[in-house]
């Protein structure tokens, strides 16, 4: 059993195809997804979705790409829904320093918005950051209840998330070939503090590499994961369901049906 802790399911340019990739991650055992939703439209659909399917979960936020051109008319309906409880996390939302052109100052004003709004809800956070650890955790501190998606630091960094309480997540960059430097990073992350993900629509992994990432590949970042700590793909996805549903507070009886 599996519980796929990452991916846009609404995506505009899979939303077409999300029964039949729901199919096929039922058929390869994955209990539940987080749907993360970033923009109107991939909210509207993800909130349809779950009246359908009660084991897909929804996140929403602005992500700190889209602060420029979404944060102001977005944000409202993003606190709206997180504070009618319709969503089982704030998300993603972060830090990315690595494209120059965005605005690190205007990141930062909407990440705090969303630190806010998960303090006043209690909801649990999904963090986004790339080249930003040092102000994540500055802006951060205090925050336990949340989840690094898609990690691709560093050691210490990892070690950084885990002494905040956050979860790890790592996706299917960990089964590149050239990941090497991430995967020593997996063998020390404990299983009690790691989720697994695909972000699908994006990052396949490496038996998929350029073709459209779906929640069902999630079982291939497991296998790689078990091979890494020298135990079974159900081991990882045992421990790392149980993980997802005590951060996102879904019954566990999803992951154990």
């Amino acid at each position: 059993m599996f519980v796929d802790a990452h991916a846009h399911v609404t995506h505009e340019s899979i939303v077409d195809r999300a029964e039949e990739m729901l199919q096929r991650a039922e058929q390869h055992q994955v209990r539940a997804i987080i749907n993360v939703c970033t923009d109107p439209e991939s909210l509207k659909k993800g909130l349809l979705l779950t009246e359908r399917h009660r084991w897909i979960f929804n996140a929403v936020a602005v992500t700190p790409h889209d602060v420029e051109t979404l944060g102001e008319p977005f944000f409202p309906e993003v606190a709206a829904c997180v504070r009618e409880r319709r969503v089982v996390a704030v998300g993603e939302t972060g830090l990315d320093y690595h494209y120059k052109e965005l605005s690190k100052d205007l990141q930062k004003t909407f990440l705090i918005k969303h630190l806010e709004l998960a303090r006043e809800t209690s909801l649990p956070l999904i963090f986004h950051c790339r080249d930003a650890f040092h102000d994540l955790f500055t802006l951060a501190n205090g925050i336990e209840n949340a989840m690094l998606h898609c990690f691709t630091g560093t050691r210490d960094e990892a070690k950084g998330c885990i002494d905040k309480g956050w979860m790890v997540s790592f996706s299917g960059i960990v089964t590149f070939k050239n990941s090497a430097a991430l995967r020593e990073v997996a063998a020390y992350v404990p299983l009690e503090n790691m989720l697994i993900e695909t972000d699908t629509p994006y990052l396949a992994p490496q038996s998929k590499r350029g073709s459209v990432n779906e929640p069902a590949n999630v079982t291939e970042v497991a296998r790689v994961i078990a091979e890494i700590k020298g135990v079974t793909a159900l081991e990882v996805g045992l421990t790392t369901a149980q993980n997802a549903a005590k951060l996102f507070g879904f019954p566990k009886h999803i992951i154990c049906a």
